[in-house]
């Protein structure tokens, strides 16, 4: 680790970083990458801390000293400004960001999204220190693509569907399609970042996640994490195949996505927390767009993938379409495409994803059919109390 340089060759200086939301999936694949490959440490903030467990004992590993972790909920602690003051950087990752919530909990998730982080953007502000804000891809909302005639011919060219950080416009529903609250109160998160960034000098980077895939993501119902709730469509798929019962494709499954590794998502993170120079007052797509494929393909090839990883035939009726309606509750709304433009955190950072949807969907599932394996076999061990 001596002797680290940043992307210009200057020499990476040990710094403190802050990280709201450790705890989570994207938060404990950043700690993992800053205990085993820097010598920053990291005051981890959340309510839970079971997916970094494994980072804090026992206190012989190499690392100890390096990451301590704060049990708080940014909603309503005063410790909060203290520890932001302490570190050199802060990254936020706190969010409610399940599409199932969006218009079931509009107000938990309008609070969680944007009150929740303005104490975070002001103490930052306030105090000098740098800011890394994760926002999502949903503040695009629906491309301009989407509003052409089906069979246009417009509909081909890249400029009505790639989204770009600098130009694009975010679109969004109607007011009573509440699923847009999500990305709403992310776009004025991020509207508030910027103009403290113009106005009174805060640094930022705003991430825009487009799909981040891999071990430790999301939730299966009841086995890591609550019974109830629907999680994001791959944890869904993913539970699916795991208790043999048909994937739900939503309308038809039509809707495309990109899906990029978290450990290539990291990476760029990583570029981000030591290139300030280069990333500061920046916006980056961070995701994959050679990736791209309908929800509908995205169930047929995890398909393919769990029947190699668990060594189980494939269901007879691998799919059942479903309403979104009936899925998600009234007011559901969905975006058309999802497609990054690469061109800025390319040019800023030189970050290029390299895993390929088989091979993240092979490391995901693997990683989910034996920790679905093991609860199983954990719960029929477990004595039944007479």
């Amino acid at each position: 680790m001596a002797g680290r340089l940043d992307l210009d060759g200057n020499p990476i200086k040990p710094i403190t970083i802050c990280m709201i939301g450790a705890g989570g999936f994207i938060g404990s694949h950043l700690c993992e990458k800053l205990m085993s490959e820097t010598e920053h440490k990291v005051l981890a903030v959340d309510v839970y801390n079971d997916k970094i467990k494994h980072l804090l004992e026992p206190a012989s590993l190499p690392w100890a000293g390096r990451i301590q972790f704060h049990r708080l909920n940014i909603k309503n602690d005063s410790r909060l400004e203290g520890l932001i003051k302490m570190a050199d950087l802060t990254i936020n990752l706190a969010a409610i960001c399940t599409p199932a919530d969006y218009n079931t909990r509009p107000l938990d998730t309008i609070y969680s999204n944007f009150i929740d982080a303005l104490p975070v953007v002001k103490y930052c502000s306030e105090n000098g220190k740098r800011l890394i804000h994760f926002s999502t891809c949903e503040v695009y909302g629906k491309t301009i693509g989407s509003f052409l005639p089906k069979d246009s011919p417009l509909r081909q060219d890249p400029s009505y569907y790639v989204l770009k950080e600098d130009t694009s416009p975010c679109i969004f529903g109607s007011i009573e399609k509440q699923r847009w609250s999500y990305a709403c109160a992310k776009q004025l998160i991020e509207r508030l970042i910027y103009a403290e960034g113009a106005e009174n000098g805060l640094e930022f980077s705003i991430v825009r996640p487009f799909n981040w895939i891999g071990p430790r993501m999301d939730f299966i119902p009841g086995i890591d994490g609550p019974s109830e709730g629907v999680p994001r469509v791959l944890a869904c798929f993913s539970n699916n195949l795991l208790r043999r019962e048909p994937l739900k494709l939503v309308d038809g499954g039509e809707s495309q996505r990109t899906f990029v590794y978290i450990k290539d998502a990291i990476e760029a993170v990583h570029l981000m927390i030591e290139n300030p120079a280069r990333a500061n007052g920046q916006i980056f797509n961070v995701g994959n767009p050679n990736n791209e494929v309908t929800v509908r393909q995205l169930a047929e090839m995890m398909t393919q993938v769990y029947s190699k990883v668990s060594g189980e035939p494939p269901l007879e009726v691998p799919t059942i379409d479903v309403s979104s309606k009936e899925f998600y509750g009234e007011g559901y709304d969905d975006s058309d495409k999802r497609i990054p433009d690469m061109i800025i955190i390319n040019r800023q950072l030189g970050w290029n994803p390299k895993t390929s949807l088989w091979d993240l969907l092979d490391s995901t599932l693997t990683y989910q059919h034996r920790t679905y394996a093991e609860a199983v076999k954990k719960a029929i061990s477990k004595p039944v109390a007479s």
